[in-house]
């Protein structure tokens, strides 16, 4: 009976491992940004780890799918257990820590393919914690399944197509698009919220000062806040979150005024997204212009979209010799729409129809 459940949890840890870590390694752009969400100042406030945020989230996708394929294999299996148990107590803290003072609302286990709350991620690395202690536990019921040179090979055949696949998904798209602006989308249906949705429910806190000391007060409480006492602040406490559409945030500014509905109904729209101009890429910069051209050529309408301010628009615009207008954006949307910075998206009546990395520029199809 021991040697079942050791197997079963061999089995589960090891599969769980592999699917977690080929998710977040097919998108690893945006698995960095989760790790970047975990450097900021309100979460651990560590920004001097900001740059390394890619890197690491190379390394940590990479090692959690190697892992797995370790312990299915039975490679070492002594260091194998020893580093998933470091590895997930590392995991269990963070998202423990995600759930209990509520800082990253989603920690990018499973990408976009699966977004958990933060106490989902936290009971979901419980369980693994403890299905990790019965292997720690059993390690001699652990044997390897195929010869040495045989175990050896997988392993280091793992290592390198996921470093393969590391470079393909950095240089190129993510070999599947699990986000809400997926080719075939519907921007503006993306948008919508159905009949009948479940609204949110926030409850008002005032804060006063009493006696020189700050208190809050609910509505129900505002009957009885003592007389002399000197309004502070007020903030929104949410109880329950309502339905929030898959995209949202998304808008097209210029001077002022969104014109996401006027460019949504465009028959041709070509979008050059670059979240931010101060970090885009030099050599994708320097390509947008020439398709630019090409496009007008065939009655495209072309645009940029930008979370940069109008002296980056200016300087970038110049730099590149650019003649499209850029909309505004928040950088966090235009993130999710593409990882390459730059980027080139093609809308038809706001139904995505293209998406490309700026180095298969020559592969679009106007």
């Amino acid at each position: 009976m021991k040697n079942i459940i050791t197997q079963f949890s061999r089995l589960f840890v090891g599969v769980l491992f592999i699917i977690s870590g080929l998710i977040k390694l097919n998108d690893p752009v945006g698995f960095s940004y989760k790790l970047t969400e975990y450097f900021s100042e309100p979460v651990f406030n560590v920004p001097f780890l900001e740059p390394l945020a890619l890197g690491l989230a190379i390394f940590l996708v990479v090692l959690e799918v190697v892992l797995g394929v370790m312990l299915l294999v039975g490679y070492r299996v002594k260091m194998t257990i020893w580093a998933l148990l470091l590895l997930i107590i590392f995991f269990t803290f963070l998202t423990f820590y995600s759930a209990y003072f509520d800082v990253v609302k989603d920690c990018g286990c499973f990408g976009d393919a699966l977004h958990l709350t933060p106490w989902q991620s936290f009971t979901k690395d419980v369980v693994l914690l403890f299905f990790i202690l019965i292997l720690f536990f059993n390690l001699k019921l652990i044997k390897p399944l195929f010869s040495t040179s045989k175990t050896n090979v997988a392993v280091y055949l793992s290592v390198i197509l996921c470093a393969f696949m590391a470079f393909w998904v950095l240089n190129h798209n993510p070999i599947k698009d699990f986000r809400p602006y997926k080719v075939g989308t519907n921007i503006e249906k993306g948008m919508e919220i159905p009949e009948g949705a479940p609204k949110s429910v926030v409850e008002m806190i005032f804060i006063y000062k009493v006696n020189g000391i700050e208190k809050e007060f609910t509505e129900k409480d505002l009957m009885n806040i003592p007389e002399g006492a000197i309004f502070v602040d007020r903030k929104d406490k949410v109880i329950s979150e309502g339905y929030v559409p898959p995209i949202h945030d998304f808008s097209m500014t210029k001077d002022d005024s969104d014109y996401k509905e006027e460019l949504l109904k465009e028959p041709k729209l070509l979008i050059f997204v670059t979240y931010d101009l101060k970090l885009s890429k030099k050599d994708g910069m320097e390509k947008l212009e020439k398709l630019n051209q090409q496009a007008k050529t065939k009655n495209y309408k072309v645009i940029g979209m930008t979370a940069s301010g109008a002296d980056e628009i200016a300087k970038a615009k110049k730099q590149y010799n650019l003649n499209f207008d850029f909309y505004f954006c928040d950088a966090t949307t235009l993130k999710t729409i593409e990882r390459a910075n730059p980027s080139i998206v093609v809308l038809q009546k706001g139904i995505v129809i293209q998406k490309l990395h700026y180095n298969d520029i020559e592969d679009i199809k106007l």
